[in-house]
């Protein structure tokens, strides 16, 4: 009996052995299927990874080189731009007349009022603000016309060699475009030798007299494009005894090389049309750029400043009013001292920026630096070693003209190159 016992008891731990391994041998296999899936699983996820990857980088690429064409593209449009001229020696060879002989930038006017330092001949004008500027403004509907108060006379004070600028409003509004006119006046009130230079946001046109000659030159130039619109822009023109150019925006747009010399001259709108019209910043000087361009071996300007002085002067660098932002015009200046520094490596420039004393030196010291540097990087970008450049701010602490007249400041404003 006990023999049974033991013998049933043997075959029971048996059977139990045999179903454990029985389990156990399935868990093993549920477990190494389980694992071979989830390997089979994380292979694929990763194989998956590694095509998408692949995939999304060639779209990367393809949209980056697409990205990259279209920048390309918009830079090349950019590039052409008439506003992007900036630097050009072919279509930006204007330079300021050095020896001022009217300013007007509206400072201390009276708003409403009509502006002091001109003359009405027809209709009316008055001082308004604009876009941040005392400027005056020209009646709406009317053919408003005026001309500046010149000391030594109304009617005969331009010299044979000349500049003219002023900054002037574009509106572009339906129905209310800008569009101005300047008339150079060669013999007194007469008509006879008067030239027409008349312009909007999309057009100058223009009808030039010849001197001795009742024979005209009639031409036009599209400006679409090189405005900027409900902003201000840059009207520049200048005259070397028979030469005569326009420059819009620091772009030259008009170049007439047999002009008759004018006398006076008149700012005004055009009276059929019901146009927003405003003029700031006019500033009217003797001397100019050459009737053409000096022998090679001749002396620069900067040369024979530098030869003289040890230092060259220059009005000609011009800036947005209140800011460090360089107009388009200065660029032709700044290239010439450029041209210097290159044909002499080892020279060294203190560039000292220049202001007025319009406002407190809290705020003019810290322009006058960043107009300083403004040139200095300007010369870097045009190929000058900065190593031989350092910019030195002066505020209006150096005058070199009286700064209680608009001429005085507008001498007072202006860019130093010092040698060291």
């Amino acid at each position: 009996m006990r023999k049974f016992i033991v013998l049933i008891i043997l075959s029971v731990f048996t059977a139990v052995e045999t179903e454990a391994q029985g389990i156990l041998k399935r868990i093993k296999d549920r477990a190494v299927e389980t694992v071979k899936n989830k390997v089979e699983d994380k292979v694929q996820e990763k194989v998956s990874d590694e095509v998408d990857d692949v995939l999304e980088g060639d779209k990367d690429t393809k949209k980056k080189g697409k990205k990259a064409k279209n920048n390309e593209d918009e830079q090349r449009e950019t590039n052409s731009s008439p506003r992007k001229a900036e630097g050009s020696a072919v279509k930006n060879d204007f330079v300021q007349g050095t020896e001022i002989i009217f300013f007007d930038d509206l400072a201390n006017e009276q708003m409403g009022e009509f502006p002091s330092k001109w003359d009405l001949l027809e209709n009316n004008a008055e001082v308004a603000k604009m876009n941040g500027k005392n400027a005056i403004k020209f009646e709406h509907g009317s053919d408003t016309k005026i001309t500046p108060l010149v000391e030594n006379g109304r009617k005969n004070y331009l010299p044979e060699v000349f500049t003219l600028e002023f900054d002037y409003f574009i509106t572009a509004e339906e129905g209310h475009d800008s569009h101005y006119r300047l008339l150079l006046m060669a013999n007194g009130d007469n008509w006879d030798g008067t030239s027409n230079i008349q312009f909007n946001k999309d057009d100058l046109r223009y009808s030039v007299s010849k001197p001795n000659s009742s024979d005209l030159v009639d031409g036009s130039a599209p400006l679409e494009g090189n405005h900027e619109l409900n902003d201000w822009n840059h009207f520049a023109l200048s005259f070397n005894k028979r030469a005569l150019k326009v420059y819009i925006n620091g772009v030259r747009v008009m170049n007439i090389p047999n002009a008759t010399q004018p006398q006076w001259f008149t700012i005004e709108t055009e009276f059929w049309e019901d146009h927003i019209d405003y003029i700031t910043n006019i500033r009217l000087a003797k001397g100019g750029v050459e009737l053409y361009g000096r022998n090679a071996q001749d002396m620069s300007a900067v040369e024979r400043a530098i030869a003289e002085t040890g230092m060259f002067v220059t009005n000609n660098i011009l800036f947005e009013t209140g800011k460090a932002t360089l107009k388009a015009e200065s660029m032709e200046e700044i290239q010439k001292v450029a041209d210097y520094m290159k044909k002499n490596p080892n020279v060294r420039f203190e560039v000292q920026g220049h202001t007025d004393n319009q406002g407190s030196d809290a705020v003019n010291d810290p322009l006058s630096q960043q107009r300083a540097e403004a040139v200095v990087k300007a010369l870097e970008g045009l190929g000058v070693d900065g190593f031989n450049l350092r910019a030195v701010g002066k505020g209006s602490k150096e005058p070199v003209a009286d700064n209680s007249t608009d001429e005085g400041r507008a001498k007072n404003r202006r860019v130093v190159f010092v040698k060291k």
